[in-house]
Formats: C-alpha cells, structure tokens, sequence
C-alpha cells in the first residue's frame, strides 16, 4: 500500500525547492559514517553504481539531467532511461523512469548526523502500465522492491565508508527537470548565425 506525503514547499519566488513524492511504496533508511558532503558527491557519481550494486550493471549519461541505466540479473537485463528532475547539492535528488513498461519514480534524501554522519532516505513510487497497478497494493509485488533497495543502499554504505571520501562530484542544481545556472545565459538570437543586439 501506499503511503502519502505532502512535504513539498515553495521559497518566495515560486519555485518548488523540494517535491518529496506525495505517495511512495517504498521507503528505506541508511546511515553511512562519511560527511554529508561526500555521500551526496559520490551518490550522483551515477557511472560507479555498478561498482557496488547487484543488479546494476551500467549507467551512461545521455543529458545532464538524463541518464540511461542498464539493470538486471545473470543474463537478463533492462535498460531505461532516467530523467533528474529536482536536486539540490548535499540535501536532495529526485528522479522519474521515462520508460513505457513498467516505469516508477524516486527520490533521495541525505540529511547530516552530527559532523561526520549522514542519513540516505530512499522513497520510491512503482507506476506500472494499466491494469497492473492493482498489484503496487500488494506485499507480493512490493516486498521484493522493499528488499532490493535496502540491500542496495547497504551496499552503498559499505562502499563509500570503504572509500572514504567519494570518487567525482556534480555539484549542480536541477529544477523541474533543468538544470540551474549561477549566472544567467546571455540573450540568443532567434535566427542562427546571426549576432545579438
């Protein structure tokens, strides 16, 4: 069963900061003994999931806000692309799966415990294809997803404290599937070629 959530919020200028899903069918906690700075950096290293997941098996970034993931067990394997939605460095990220059957969506949280501990919350909303929606309200179906996040988000721990400090960073900011600059983008012109102004 889901559950709901109204979390998101508004600053003054109108823009959506954090959207936390309004319902998810999972929902997992983990807490990894590096700095919250460091687990966010090495979570959006989306390229070195393989390196500590069971199940994926490549990432490749096709836009800065859509990557395409390749997921599966032996020799069964799916891939399907991902889109970043919202994220804001060391605190949040979300995403929604583009592919047609079945798709979901997803959102992590990281949150500082003390000075050199964080929290990663994990929160995914399944969205399968017409009739098959009946079975997100069941254990059968959710169970499985339930156990693969939390085995996946151990993982990960075990993987950056081995680390100790993370391997990249993308510091950048993404609202409503775009990602933010820090200086606005000089005025373009319509026709090709042709100078500004």
């Amino acid at each position: 069963m889901a559950h709901e959530e109204d979390d998101g919020h508004t600053d003054g200028d109108g823009v959506t900061r954090r959207r936390p899903l309004r319902a998810w069918h999972v929902e997992e906690t983990v807490e990894v003994a590096v700095p919250v700075r460091t687990a966010y950096n090495q979570w959006t290293q989306f390229k070195t999931f393989p390196r500590f997941s069971a199940v994926v098996r490549e990432v490749e970034q096709v836009r800065p806000t859509v990557t395409a993931w390749t997921v599966g067990y032996g020799p069964l394997r799916h891939r399907f692309p991902v889109e970043i939605v919202e994220q804001d460095p060391d605190a949040y990220l979300a995403w929604r799966g583009l592919g047609q059957h079945p798709t979901h969506e997803g959102e992590a949280e990281f949150r500082p415990v003390g000075p050199d501990g964080t929290t990663i919350t994990v929160r995914v909303l399944l969205r399968p294809p017409g009739a098959a929606k009946v079975l997100t309200r069941s254990p059968r179906l959710t169970g499985p997803v339930v156990r693969l996040v939390r085995a996946e988000l151990v993982r990960f721990k075990h993987f950056i404290e081995g680390l100790g400090q993370e391997g990249g960073a993308w510091r950048g900011t993404i609202r409503n599937g775009r990602v933010q600059h820090d200086t606005p983008e000089p005025p373009r012109s319509r026709v090709a070629q042709w100078p500004v102004g």
